[in-house]
Formats: structure tokens, sequence, C-alpha cells
């Protein structure tokens, strides 16, 4: 049985993988910005390798999105969300 911290840890690494696709950012990018290898970037966003808080914030910083987006968003409300920020920025 997944235990709902495991759930909610898939569920922070599909949005974080889903906003990176947005952004038409490739996983060697994010990982390089970060500086992990590419493997292990991708583990974070498969849901096998836990984030800290420091990596959670570099994240998003990169990616361009409230870290509390990619925490209480779904993939589907975070998208919208940031395209209209940048709707009104533009």
């Amino acid at each position: 049985m997944t235990t709902l911290p495991k759930t909610k840890t898939k569920f922070v690494a599909s949005n974080i993988r889903g906003v990176r696709e947005f952004r038409n950012y490739t996983q060697d990018y994010l990982a390089a910005k970060i500086g992990i290898s590419q493997n292990a970037y991708s583990k974070i966003e498969l849901g096998y390798s836990n984030i800290n808080l420091e990596r959670l914030f570099s994240i998003s910083q990169i990616l361009q999105v409230e870290p509390s987006y990619l925490i209480s968003l779904d993939l589907k409300q975070l998208i919208e969300t940031i395209s209209k920020k940048e709707d009104s920025k533009g």
C-alpha cells in the first residue's frame, strides 16, 4: 500500500516534470543549473529521490514558479496559473 508521503512525493515530482516540459527545458538543463547529474535529476522527477527544501526552492526558481504551487496545485491548475501570469505580463 502506498503511503501518503510517498503519494505526495510523486505528486510534486509530476508537477516538476510537467512545468519543466511546459517551459521546454531538458532534464540536462535543470540538472546542470542545480549542480547534479541528469540521472540524479531524473530520479527526482520519477519520485525515487526525496528532495529537501533547498533543492525544491532551486528547482522552482529555475522553473519560474512559486514552490507552493509545486506542492499544492495539480498539474492542470499549475499550468493554467503559469499561463495566466505570463499572459498578464505580456
